[in-house]
């Protein structure tokens, strides 16, 4: 089991929030304590959650939930390709990073129609595509007041990008940015709709233990590793995460190390953490341990409720 930090999102993720609807207790720590004051993680505590990493990972093996992962679409990375050598200032990359465009110029009127993901294993899938000013929206967040990104026009394309099943080559608005010779490009696709867990979410546990995964940001090009968003608290020494594979998952363990006793209120920037594999992720379907379902994707698609 490794990981290593990437670097520090530059988003602040309200922990307690995440946690609150699924029952963690956020910053808590075990009873075991290292002499001064801090809680440190015991060998009953890790042999707990790579039992629970062994129960999710059976749970899905054979399911119907990985029949349904392995029929859709689920992009592995973010859907939104940068203009090249952005950005040209750092007016324009806080304007992206609030989510602030301005529109002065016409998009599209293009009637709801359906886009194909295409595979290069030759296998295709049908979804609804969405319209330019419906990606748009996507990627503003308002921002009123501050810098922003003025767009100037946008016209039909596509984008390749990684998936669960393999590289696909997928619909895309291409927007034009004014000062930028490239376009902004977005996937015009949602994901699948993620199938429900075979396996229900961990009861009431402390963050050191077990925390339920902020994201995934990326699965590297060998597929030998993946980045995923992880989250921590004020009274903590930061995340980590592990890692059980098999040959039909990889279920990743977070938690938080270094907690000091009782209940931490505020949550800090989470981080982008690095989990090195021992083969490629492949067809796996990548899984969060807090959760029993897939590791939530770029965009915050969460497990399914109904």
């Amino acid at each position: 089991m490794r990981t290593r930090t990437a670097h520090t999102v530059e988003l602040l993720v309200a922990l307690a929030v995440l946690t609150a609807g699924t029952g963690a207790l956020a910053g808590c720590g075990s009873e075991r304590a290292d002499g001064r004051g801090t809680q440190v993680r015991g060998t009953d505590q890790a042999a707990r959650t790579q039992s629970r990493a062994r129960e999710v990972a059976e749970a899905w093996d054979g399911s119907e939930a990985a029949a349904a992962w392995a029929e859709g679409y689920f992009p592995m990375q973010e859907p939104v390709r940068l203009p090249e050598n952005a950005f040209r200032n750092d007016a324009d990359k806080r304007a992206y990073g609030m989510g602030s465009f301005v529109l002065r110029g016409e998009l599209p009127a293009t009637p709801r129609k359906d886009g194909q993901v295409r595979w290069e294993s030759g296998e295709s899938l049908t979804l609804p595509m969405m319209g330019a000013r419906e990606a748009l929206a996507s990627l503003s967040r308002g921002g009123d007041g501050g810098p922003h990104l003025t767009v100037t026009g946008a016209k039909p394309g596509t984008m390749t990008l990684a998936t669960s099943r393999g590289r696909a080559t997928v619909p895309a608005w291409l927007f034009t940015l004014a000062g930028y010779d490239t376009p902004l490009q977005r996937v015009a696709l949602n994901p699948s709709k993620l199938p429900r867990p075979p396996i229900e979410p961990v009861g009431e546990v402390p963050t050191d233990e077990l925390a339920p995964l902020g994201r995934l940001v990326a699965v590297a090009p060998d597929g030998r590793s993946v980045v995923v968003v992880a989250n921590h608290g004020s009274c903590d020494k930061g995340p980590a995460v592990d890692v059980l594979e098999t040959d039909g998952s990889v279920v990743l363990s977070a938690s938080v190390v270094g907690t000091e006793p009782g209940p931490c209120r505020k949550a800090l920037p989470a981080k982008e953490m690095t989990v090195e594999l021992d083969r490629p992720v492949g067809d796996r379907v990548l899984l969060d341990a807090f959760t029993g379902g897939p590791v939530p994707q770029g965009e915050g698609e969460s497990m399914p409720t109904d």
